[in-house]
C-alpha cells in the first residue's frame, strides 16, 4: 500500500501533461502510485500516459471510452486508488519539488488527519509565479489538528480539490464522490471539510496552479457555467442529510452568493444570452437555501457594496444590480482617473521642486548613497559610507532606500524615501553621490557634484555595450541612455585590472577609474574568529559542521527560477558533517520557493549581508556568480558547479572561459559535486593551487583597505592612493571557524579542467 495515490485526469492537455506527470514521479519521496486517467482525450494524452505506464511501474493508466468530464474521470481514478492518502492534480498543474516529503512529514506531525490543506501558487503563462494571497490562513501555529469549527476561515480559501490531501479511509467512509458537470469541486470540498473529524494545514506551496492563456474552462464563454447551480443544490442536499452540520448553512450561503456574483461579473464566462437565466436561477437558490437570521461563522467582514450585491441578487433585482455594477465600475474608473491626476500633479510639483533645488547652493558636507535599486545598507556603498564617517566626521550621510529597508541603516545616516521631496532635494544639493547601480534617470548632475559609481561585482558575463548583439539578455536596450548615465560618473571603482578593461570598453566615458579593490571585501581582513563564531551561531550552523554557501546566479535564458541541485539528496550524500546555506539570486527575490524542511539546510536568501554569509561559511559553491571573485579574497575553498555552461555562455556571453582558469574544482553534475566534497578535493592541494592563481589575478587590491583608499581620494582629495596595497603573501584573511580538518586527496581527474 503506497503512502499517496496521486490521481491525474487528462483531457486536451498534451502540451502540459508530461511536465505534470514528471513533477509527481521525480518527487524526493517515492512511496506513491500515480493513476493517470485519459478522459477520452482527442489529442496525445492517452499515448503519453501509456508511455509513462510502460516505463514506471508506479503509473497506472486508465482510459475512458467516452469523455465524461473532470468529476467522473477523478472517480475512475478513485476506484483504483490504494494509497493511505489521496491527492488530486489536474493534468496541466504540477507538484513543487519536495512537496510529497513535506506532506508526509506534516501528516506524521499532525497525527494522520482526515484532511490536510496545503498552499498553492498561480503559475502564469508569462512566467510569473504568485502565491495564494490567503496563505496566511495556513499558519501552523496552534493545535496540530483541529475541527473546522476551530478554524472556519479555511472555508474562505479557494474551494478546490487539488490543494488538499484526503485520508482514503475517510473518503470511503463518507462516500465522497465527484458529480458530473462544471464546478465539480464544490460538492466534494465543502462536505470533505465539514464532516472531517480532524483537519491540519501545511504552510507550504505544494502545487503550481497553471494559468493558461487559452483553453481553461474558467475563461471559456459557455452556457455550461449554469451547471454551478446543480453543484450547490448537491452541497445543500448534503447539509440537509446531516442535521449536526446545519449551523454551517449561513456560511455556505454566503460563500455561494460570493461565487455566483464572481461568475456573473466575469465577462469571459457567461454568454450574453445566458446572463438573465443565470441571474434568475441564482436568485432562486439564494432564497431557497437562506437561513433566516443566521450569522456566518466566517470571521470576515463583507464590504457594504458586497452585502448590497448579495441582497439584490437574492431579491432578483437584476436592473438594480446592473445599475450598482455600472456605478461601481464608474466609481472605480473615476477613482483611477483621480489617482492618476493626483500622481500627475504630484510628479509635476516634484519636478518643479527639483528644478528650484538645483538653483540653491550645493552642500559639500552631504553625501548621498544607494545600493541595489533602493535596497538597504549593503555592498560597496555601505563600506564607503562607514569609512567616510570614520575618516571625515564632519560629513553628513543619507541613504536612498524603500521604507522596508530603513531599519538596516546606521543610526547616523538619514533615510531618504525614493520619490519624496527630501529625496529630490538631496539629489539636487548633495556634494557627493555614490551608488552601485544607477541613480534616477531624471538626475541632472550639477557642476561641483561628484558621482562615484562602485559597481557590484567583477564581470564574468557581458555587460554594457557588449550586449548590443544579445538583446534577449540585456536588461535594457536603451544603450544611449546607459551612456548618458555613464557620462555623469566622475569615478568608476574597479576591483581588478580585468574589471578596468571590461568597464572602460563596455561603458566608455570620461570618468576616472579607481583600481582600488572592493570596499565590501574589507571585512574579510578585519573580522575576528569570535565574530565568525557568533555569525555561525546566529545562522543556526551546528558546532563542528562544515558550512557550504550555495549562491547561484540568475539565468538570462529562462524567466523562472532554475533548480540545479536536489538539496535533500545532496545533504544525504554529503553526510551529517555538512550544512548547506542556500542564497537565491536577487532577481528571484519575489518568486515563491519552499524547499524541503531539513535540519542542515538554511535558507539565507533574505539575509541582509552576503559578506557575513561568506565569513560564516567554510566553502563556496556557485556557478557563474561574481561572488566567486569576492570569496577568493577570503582564500577559502571555492567549487564551481557548471552544469549548463554552454547554455549560459550562449545566452549571455562571457569574457573568458571559466573552465580554463577556475578558482577551484569544477563539477559538471551533482554526483561530481558530491565526490569533490566527500573525497576532500574541495580543500586539497590542487584546489589551493587553482585558488591561488585566481586570487592573484582578481584580488590583487582586496587587502582590507579599499574603502580607505576610496574615501581619501574621492572625499578628502588625496591624489596618491593611501594606504598602499598590501602584497598578497602578507595578507591574513579571516580564517573559517572551525577550520576544516585536512582530508587525504585521491585523484579525480574528471573534475579538473
Amino acid at each position: 500500500m503506497p503512502r499517496f495515490s496521486v490521481i491525474v485526469p487528462a483531457y486536451k492537455v498534451q502540451a502540459y501533461l508530461q511536465e505534470s506527470l514528471d513533477s509527481v514521479l521525480t518527487q524526493s519521496y517515492p512511496d506513491l502510485e500515480l493513476i493517470a486517467v485519459d478522459d477520452a482525450s482527442p489529442d496525445a494524452c492517452g499515448s503519453i500516459i501509456d508511455e509513462y505506464a510502460a516505463r514506471d511501474p508506479r503509473v497506472t493508466a486508465v482510459h475512458l471510452a467516452h469523455n465524461l468530464g473532470l468529476g467522473p474521470a477523478r472517480n475512475a481514478g478513485l476506484a483504483r486508488a490504494t494509497g493511505d492518502y489521496l491527492i488530486f492534480l489536474d493534468g496541466d498543474d504540477t507538484l513543487t519539488p519536495g512537496a510529497l516529503q513535506a506532506l508526509t512529514d506534516r501528516l506524521k506531525a499532525t497525527g494522520s488527519p482526515d484532511v490536510l490543506v496545503y498552499d498553492y501558487a498561480r503559475a502564469y503563462w508569462s512566467g510569473d509565479v504568485v502565491r495564494n494571497r490567503l496563505s496566511h490562513r495556513l499558519s501552523e501555529e496552534g493545535p496540530a489538528s483541529f475541527r473546522l469549527a476551530d478554524r472556519p476561515a479555511l472555508l474562505a480559501m479557494l474551494m478546490v480539490v487539488w490543494n488538499k490531501a484526503y485520508r482514503r479511509e475517510y473518503v470511503e467512509r463518507e462516500g465522497l464522490a465527484f458529480p458530473p458537470g462544471l464546478y465539480e469541486d464544490t460538492p466534494w470540498t465543502y462536505p470533505a471539510l465539514l464532516a472531517a473529524e480532524s483537519v491540519a494545514v501545511l504552510d507550504r506551496v505544494c502545487v503550481h496552479y497553471r494559468q493558461r492563456r487559452t483553453g481553461s474552462i474558467l475563461t471559456t464563454r459557455t452556457a455550461r457555467h449554469l451547471e454551478i447551480f446543480d453543484q450547490y443544490d448537491r452541497v445543500f442536499g448534503y447539509l440537509a442529510g446531516r442535521p449536526e452540520l446545519e449551523r454551517w448553512r449561513s456560511t455556505l450561503h454566503r460563500r455561494m452568493a460570493e461565487h455566483f456574483c464572481a461568475v456573473h461579473a466575469d465577462p469571459r464566462r457567461l454568454p450574453r444570452a445566458s446572463r438573465a437565466e443565470f441571474f434568475a436561477r441564482a436568485s432562486a437558490l439564494l432564497r431557497r437555501y437562506r437561513a433566516p437570521g443566521g450569522r456566518s461563522s466566517l470571521p470576515l467582514s463583507l464590504s457594504r457594496t458586497d452585502r448590497i450585491r448579495h441582497a439584490l441578487m437574492r431579491l432578483g433585482a437584476r436592473r438594480c444590480y446592473r445599475l450598482l455594477s455600472v456605478l461601481r465600475s464608474a466609481g472605480l474608473a473615476l477613482g483611477r482617473a483621480a489617482s492618476a491626476l493626483g500622481r500627475g500633479l504630484r510628479e509635476s510639483s516634484l519636478r518643479l521642486h527639483y528644478r528650484v533645488q538645483r538653483l540653491l547652493p550645493l552642500r559639500p558636507e552631504l553625501a548621498v548613497f544607494s545600493a541595489y535599486w533602493h535596497g538597504g545598507y549593503a555592498c560597496n556603498p555601505a563600506a564607503i559610507e562607514a569609512k567616510l564617517r570614520e575618516l571625515a566626521p564632519r560629513m553628513r550621510t543619507a541613504w536612498i532606500c524603500d521604507p522596508a529597508h530603513a531599519a538596516t541603516l546606521p543610526r547616523e545616516t538619514v533615510a531618504l524615501r525614493p520619490g519624496s521631496a527630501a529625496y529630490w532635494s538631496a539629489l539636487a544639493r548633495a556634494g557627493y553621490l555614490v551608488t552601485n547601480v544607477n541613480f534616477d534617470r531624471a538626475l541632472v548632475k550639477r557642476r561641483g557634484q561628484v558621482l562615484l559609481q562602485t559597481q557590484h561585482g567583477t564581470p564574468l558575463k557581458r555587460v554594457g555595450l557588449d550586449l548590443q548583439d544579445r538583446p534577449a539578455a540585456t536588461p535594457t536596450t536603451d544603450f544611449a541612455g546607459l551612456l548618458r548615465g555613464a557620462d555623469q560618473w566622475d569615478y568608476l571603482l574597479s576591483a581588478n585590472r580585468h574589471s578596468t578593461l571590461v568597464w572602460e570598453k563596455a561603458v566608455p566615458s570620461s570618468y576616472t577609474t579607481l583600481e582600488y579593490g572592493y570596499p565590501r571585501n574589507d571585512v574579510f581582513h578585519r573580522a575576528t574568529r569570535t565574530q565568525v563564531l557568533e555569525l555561525r551561531e546566529r545562522l543556526g550552523i551546528p558546532a563542528g559542521s562544515t558550512a557550504i554557501l550555495y549562491a547561484p546566479t540568475h539565468r538570462d535564458y529562462r524567466r523562472s527560477r532554475p533548480d540545479h541541485l536536489d538539496f535533500e539528496r545532496l545533504l544525504r550524500d554529503l553526510g551529517p558533517r555538512f550544512t548547506l546555506l542556500v542564497r537565491t539570486h536577487l532577481t528571484y527575490a519575489d518568486t515563491d520557493r519552499a524547499w524541503d524542511p531539513h535540519p542542515r539546510l538554511v535558507d539565507v536568501s533574505a539575509h541582509p549581508s552576503v559578506e557575513e554569509l561568506c565569513l560564516a561559511s567554510d566553502a563556496l559553491v556557485t556557478d557563474y556568480s561574481s561572488l566567486m571573485f569576492d570569496y577568493a579574497a577570503l582564500d577559502r575553498p571555492i567549487v564551481i558547479h557548471a552544469d549548463d555552461w554552454e547554455a549560459y555562455e550562449a545566452a549571455r556571453g562571457t569574457y573568458f572561459d571559466l573552465r580554463s582558469c577556475p578558482p577551484g574544482a569544477i563539477a559538471r553534475t551533482q554526483d561530481e559535486l558530491v565526490d569533490i566534497f566527500t573525497t576532500g578535493h574541495w580543500q586539497g592541494s590542487r584546489s589551493a593551487q587553482l585558488r591561488s592563481a585566481f586570487r592573484a589575478r582578481f584580488c590583487s587590491y582586496d587587502d582590507g583597505h579599499a574603502a580607505e583608499r576610496v574615501v581619501r581620494r574621492v572625499f578628502l582629495g588625496q591624489a596618491t592612493p593611501t594606504p598602499p596595497v598590501t602584497p598578497l603573501p602578507d595578507r591574513s584573511p579571516t580564517p573559517s571557524a572551525p577550520a576544516p580538518a585536512p582530508v587525504p586527496e585521491p585523484t579525480l581527474a574528471h573534475v579538473w579542467p
